[in-house]
């Protein structure tokens, strides 16, 4: 994982610096674990994606995979390569390990980032 050292947080979480519960998320939480990434320029255009991996969680009882992300993406009028590039762009360690994580997600027991 490319993280720096991981600042003491008043939440829980595991090892893997995913929450253990997703309740405990909001805004300047995000903010707090994004500091933590070596390399992630952390925007608010960050919290589209971060907001829409909460709805679906909370929609589904599933965390959305990249598949429902760059669905997502191309609802809102991008193309569908473009919308995949711009998720690595976004979260640059990968969606699933990244954006998952700062959306306040539980560690994701099998993922798929096809």
């Amino acid at each position: 994982m490319s993280m720096r050292n991981a600042i003491e947080l008043p939440v829980d979480r595991c090892p893997d610096g995913y929450l253990r519960n997703p309740e405990d998320w909001n805004e300047d939480l995000a903010r707090q674990l994004a500091s933590e990434w070596k390399g992630l320029e952390f925007t608010d255009e960050h919290f589209s994606i971060l907001h829409f991996v909460r709805s679906f969680h909370e929609e589904h009882q599933v965390t959305p995979d990249v598949r429902d992300a760059t669905k997502y993406l191309v609802g809102t009028g991008m193309d569908k390569k473009v919308a995949k590039k711009y998720l690595f762009k976004l979260f640059p360690n990968g969606y699933m390990q990244q954006g998952v994580q700062l959306a306040g997600m539980r560690r994701p027991t099998a993922w798929c980032v096809g």
